[in-house]
């Protein structure tokens, strides 16, 4: 049975071989691979990542992944990245 930090090491892997990470394609590989008790449908009523997923990402990513909001996915930080900010608004 799949963890969230199981999950989470995927998106991990997927963000750093690939270099970014969309939202809404992480959606649906979690939830085809690892199970709709990963996904959940946020307030707008669209499928989201679980926040136990989101906070383990967070853990193994803390310092290599930076999140664009506007574009809604995760990408390698880059040294122009303000040190421990995970959020970018480029």
């Amino acid at each position: 049975m799949p963890t969230s930090e199981d999950v989470a090491k995927w998106m991990q892997e997927k963000v750093t071989k690939e270099q970014e990470l969309f939202q809404i394609e992480a959606v649906s590989e979690i939830q085809e691979q690892f199970g709709d008790e990963f996904i959940y449908l946020n307030d707008n009523g669209n499928p989201a990542i679980s926040r136990a997923v989101l906070k383990e990402f967070g853990k193994l990513t803390k310092e290599t992944v930076v999140w664009e909001r506007g574009g809604r996915y995760w990408r390698l930080r880059d040294k122009h990245d303000t040190p421990g900010k995970r959020q970018s608004d480029y």
